[in-house]
């Protein structure tokens, strides 16, 4: 028999989002340490708004997390519009033309992810997923009420990469900014 682990995580609040994802931020390979926090694996989600089976399951997951933590909210299920909640508009929430008719979530964990390809092979050269490309990646919600910051945080499970795409960041590559040079070429460059 095949049983799967859960890692402590409801299947109501676990989500794998839909191949037109595309991945921002990517610390993915090493963890990295925000503003002084605790070094964590991190990537924002950019999820098309057309993506209506990604967008209807992750309210989904959001609504159960609340749901499952009513004792993180002193007992009581808290108004929805009062939490800090992962699902953000990319329209209204970002100058960028790489979030415009999509949504976002940053998700994030203390544990480094698998990174696989469409056959579920590990990636192990790690300039084969980066901020642009387009993956399913697993995710799940849970609540949090610390210092008075209370809401629904995104926590990053797996990845599967399922294209490129154009590289965000406005890292220009090697190739971009170079020709090649003939062996024989006039050395006067040198000089």
């Amino acid at each position: 028999m095949n049983l799967r682990r859960n890692n402590n995580m409801s299947q109501q609040t676990k989500v794998v989002t839909g191949i037109d994802t595309r991945l921002s931020y990517a610390n993915v390979w090493e963890p990295k340490s925000i503003n002084g926090s605790k070094e964590k694996y991190s990537v924002s989600l950019i999820i098309p708004k057309s993506d209506k089976k990604t967008i209807t399951a992750i309210e989904k997951a959001i609504n159960a997390a609340i749901q499952e933590s009513i004792g993180k909210f002193g007992g009581k299920k808290p108004n929805k519009a009062t939490l800090k909640l992962p699902l953000r508009d990319g329209d209204v929430e970002r100058d960028d033309e790489a979030y415009q008719n999509s949504y976002f979530i940053n998700a994030n964990s203390i544990t480094a992810p698998q990174i696989v390809d469409k056959h579920v092979q590990p990636i192990l050269d790690r300039n084969e997923v980066y901020s642009g490309c387009y993956a399913r990646v697993s995710i799940n919600f849970y609540a949090f009420n610390t210092n008075g910051n209370r809401g629904i945080a995104c926590g990053l499970g797996n990845i599967q990469k399922i294209r490129d795409g154009e590289q965000l960041g406005g890292h220009a590559s090697a190739s971009d900014d170079f020709t090649a040079i003939d062996d024989n070429s006039d050395d006067d460059f040198l000089a």
